[in-house]
């Protein structure tokens, strides 16, 4: 394993049923990834765009060269093709841990998925295929967080394999996406630094998804 590097993996749904929520999705994670770049150790960065079709915008890009993103990349269209985001982008950083030397595997894997997890176009993986190697992921130390927005976060994330302290709902409101990212950063310098997430992690988000006013 190679000290102090870790693979970070961003998996962002962008169907239309996100719409209204570009600005605040793209100012959040340019942020998130500007805290990261302060942090000790190093980055690899994924990002991962979907609606019924799958686009990488980073694959495994150093942090120190990832650009922010704009509205050119992140916009909303089409369905949602979740299974394939997630099965076809553990099978894709799989692949290059598997067949790379020991000494350049990341020390730390962590996926990041946020949907509305609607899933209703995904062609090449199923359900089962999708929580099999999530779990067999995990086994291997990844970490993996769920944001769900305006869903019972935790049964969905539940359906593939991901357990309830890494799930947490939130309202698809501008204000809420932000704080997600900002939660997040913490979250990933947390895990970053080898420490474990304390089961407050999410509290911020759980509290403003109590919050029914705009």
């Amino acid at each position: 394993m190679k000290k102090n590097l870790t693979e970070l993996v961003m998996i962002l749904d962008r169907s239309g049923s996100m719409r209204g929520l570009e600005d605040d999705t793209i100012g959040g994670y340019n942020s998130m990834l500007e805290k990261q770049k302060k942090e000790e150790g190093d980055v690899l960065v994924s990002t991962i765009l979907f609606d019924d079709r799958i686009e990488v915008i980073h694959d495994r890009v150093d942090i120190r060269e990832v650009k922010d993103i704009t509205n050119r990349e992140y916009y909303v269209r089409g369905c949602t093709a979740l299974l394939d985001a997630i099965g076809g982008t553990i099978r894709h950083i799989e692949n290059i841990h598997k067949y790379a030397r020991e000494e350049d595997v990341p020390e730390k894997t962590i996926f990041i998925i946020i949907t509305d997890g609607y899933e209703n176009a995904s062609r090449s993986y199923t359900l089962d295929q999708v929580k099999e190697m999530v779990s067999g992921q995990q086994a291997r130390g990844w970490e993996f967080l769920f944001l769900g927005a305006n869903i019972d976060a935790i049964a969905e994330a539940a359906r593939f394999g991901i357990s309830a302290d890494r799930a947490v709902s939130y309202r698809s409101r501008g204000r809420s996406v932000r704080l997600n990212y900002d939660v997040l950063s913490k979250s990933v310098a947390t895990l970053r630094s080898h420490s474990a997430l304390k089961s407050d992690w999410k509290a911020e988000i759980e509290e403003d998804f109590a919050k029914t006013e705009d």
